[in-house]
Parts: C-alpha cells; sequence; structure tokens
C-alpha cells in the first residue's frame, strides 16, 4: 500500500511538473511574441524620428538659427539672433493693431467685417522673411525685406505678395 501512494504521488508529481513545463513554454513563447512585438514597433518608430528629424532639419534650412552668415552677420551689429526675431515679429503684429488692415498686406479685406492681419512669420535671414496673412476667410502670403534703422527701428519693405482664390 505504500509503494502504490508512493507511486501515485510520484505519477502526480510527474504530471505537474509537466504541466509546469508545458505553461512556462507557453507564457515564455507568449512573451517573446510579444517582446518582438515591441522590438519591430520601436523600429518603425525610430525610423519615424529619423524620417521626421531630416524633414525637420530641411524645414529648418531656410531659418535665421541655422544660417551661419546670417548670424555672423546680426552679431557684428550688435543684436542677438533671438531678441531680433522677437523684436521683428512684435513689430509686425503691432501692424496688425492699426486702424484698418495691416499696411504691409497690399489686398483689402474681402470679407464682411473682416481685417486683413499677419498671423505667422519665419525670418529666413538677415534680410528676408516670409509670413502670412488673412481675413477670417482669403488668406495669402508676403515675402518682405526688412532693414534696421540706425535707431534700431525695423522697416519693412513687400518684395512680393499672394492671395489664394477660392474656388
Amino acid at each position: 500500500m505504500k509503494s502504490k501512494i508512493f507511486m501515485y504521488l510520484f505519477i502526480f508529481t510527474a504530471l505537474l511538473v509537466v504541466f509546469q513545463y508545458v505553461n512556462s513554454k507557453n507564457v515564455f513563447e507568449a512573451d517573446t511574441a510579444q517582446l518582438e512585438g515591441y522590438k519591430t514597433k520601436i523600429e518603425k518608430y525610430k525610423d519615424s524620428v529619423t524620417v521626421l528629424g531630416d524633414k525637420a532639419f530641411q524645414y529648418s534650412e531656410f531659418s535665421l538659427g541655422y544660417s551661419d552668415e546670417a548670424l555672423d552677420y546680426i552679431e557684428k551689429r550688435g543684436y542677438d539672433s533671438d531678441q531680433l526675431i522677437a523684436l521683428i515679429e512684435e513689430s509686425l503684429y503691432e501692424l496688425n493693431l492699426k486702424e484698418g488692415d495691416n499696411p504691409l498686406v497690399p489686398y483689402a479685406a474681402m470679407s464682411s467685417g473682416g481685417k486683413m492681419i499677419i498671423n505667422a512669420i519665419r525670418v529666413l535671414n538677415h534680410k528676408w522673411l516670409i509670413c502670412n496673412f488673412n481675413d477670417g476667410e482669403y488668406w495669402g502670403e508676403l515675402f518682405l525685406k526688412y532693414t534696421i534703422g540706425e535707431n534700431g527701428e525695423i522697416i519693412f519693405e513687400v518684395v512680393d505678395s499672394l492671395l489664394y482664390t477660392t474656388n
């Protein structure tokens, strides 16, 4: 009888070990498959980050912050590029506050009650900038030349402008 009990305990233990082995193997395989899925996603995201980084570099190529020659020109005149960009933006946005349309925008507002105002500005280098404008319905872009006067005032000159048509 004692030997039967030991045999049953041995069989039960063997079955328990086999069950634990199979279960652990399945859990390990599931975790490995999940880990491989994560590795694939990480590689995909790394590629996406690389592509976005390349695009950001391309977009920043025409920016005052990435033009060494323009930065040298500005620094030789005693200006900090970040402060100069802020001064340019402030000057252009102040023109939006004048009565009527912004004086740099060569188009009159066409929407009822609208006013042509400058929305976004990108300083390209130490001489040029591009900005967009709208009146709530119609919009366009301006290519401006700017110079810094002797007393620190910024003088803008419209080089070209574009008003997009609506269909």
